[in-house]
C-alpha cells in the first residue's frame, strides 16, 4: 500500500475503514462428497451467505471480499446476487488459489487502497455474532496489529507423538497447563500493511493468518469468542448449527 493510501497520523483510528476477506475456495471433504462446503446448505441457505451476513452485520465493515473457487467465481457471484444482503455493505467476489494462503493473499490484492482493517473470516463458521466482530474490529482500532478471537479449552489436552500407521497408540509427551491454552475462532482482525507484509515473507503451510503475524514478530491479542462461533467441518457439526438457528428464530419471534 503506497503512502498516499495510509490514514493521516491524525486521522482517529475508529475512522479506519473495515473490509472483510472470506476464503470460500475449500472442497470439505470432512463433510462428505457433494457441493464445496462454503456452499452446502445450512437451514435452506447456503453457509457462505450465512457467514457473509454475518460480517456485513457489523457496521464497521464496509466491503466483504469472497474468494470462490478457482472456476466457480460466477456461480459465487450468483448466489449472492440471489440473497438479499446489507446495502451499505459493498461485496466483491474473486478467484482463489489452491491454497488457503494463496486465497486469503488473492483477496488481499483484490482490496482498494482505502481499508487499513483487514478482518480474515472461515466462510465454514457461519454463525459468529456480530458483537464478536465489532470486538476484533476495535481491538485492532486500538492499536492491536493482530486480534484472535478465543474461548478457553474445556478438555485437558495431551501433547503426543504422532503415529506412524493411522490407529495406533501414541505416547504422550506432556500435559500443557490447559489455562494458558485458547481454541482460536474467525473472523480474525489485523492493520493491513502488517497482513500484507506477512503474506509477502511468511512461506510456510499455516492454518490461520494470524500464525503468520506471529512469525514476523509482531504482537498478537486474543479478545473472547464466542461458543457460536464453531466452524462446521464434520455432518454432527450441521446438526448443531441448524439448533444455534433454530434457536435464534425462537428468540428472535420470527
Amino acid at each position: 500500500m503506497s503512502d498516499d493510501s495510509r490514514p493521516s497520523r491524525t486521522e482517529p483510528r475508529t475512522a479506519l475503514r473495515t473490509a472483510a476477506v472470506i476464503p470460500a475456495a475449500g472442497r470439505g471433504v470432512r463433510l462428505g462428497p457433494g457441493a464445496p462446503k462454503a456452499l452446502r446448505a445450512l437451514n435452506g441457505t447456503p453457509m457462505l451467505i450465512h457467514a457473509v451476513r454475518a460480517l456485513a452485520a457489523s457496521r464497521a465493515v464496509s466491503l466483504v471480499v469472497v474468494v470462490a473457487p478457482p472456476d466457480g467465481a460466477p456461480e459465487v457471484k450468483s448466489l449472492l446476487d440471489a440473497h438479499a444482503l446489507p446495502e451499505r455493505t459493498d461485496f466483491l467476489v474473486v478467484p482463489g488459489g489452491d491454497s488457503r494462503q494463496d486465497s486469503v493473499r488473492l483477496g488481499l490484492d483484490a482490496l482498494p487502497p482505502d481499508y487499513d482493517i483487514v478482518l480474515v473470516h472461515d466462510a465454514a463458521r457461519p454463525l459468529v455474532p456480530v458483537d464478536t466482530v465489532d470486538a476484533v474490529i476495535q481491538a485492532v482500532r486500538d492499536g492491536a496489529p493482530a486480534v484472535v478471537p478465543a474461548l478457553p479449552l474445556a478438555d485437558t489436552v495431551k501433547e503426543v507423538e504422532p503415529a506412524t500407521t493411522p490407529g495406533d497408540p501414541e505416547p504422550v509427551l506432556a500435559t500443557p497447563e490447559r489455562a494458558r491454552l485458547r481454541a482460536v475462532q474467525t473472523p480474525q482482525g489485523f492493520d493491513r500493511t502488517t497482513l500484507v507484509r506477512a503474506h509477502e515473507t511468511v512461506t510456510d503451510n499455516v492454518t490461520d493468518d494470524a500464525s503468520m503475524v506471529e512469525q514476523l514478530g509482531e504482537r498478537v491479542v486474543v479478545v473472547p469468542g464466542h461458543e457460536e462461533a464453531f466452524k462446521v467441518t464434520r455432518p454432527l457439526d450441521l446438526v448443531l448449527a441448524e439448533a444455534v438457528l433454530a434457536r435464534r428464530r425462537l428468540n428472535d419471534g420470527f
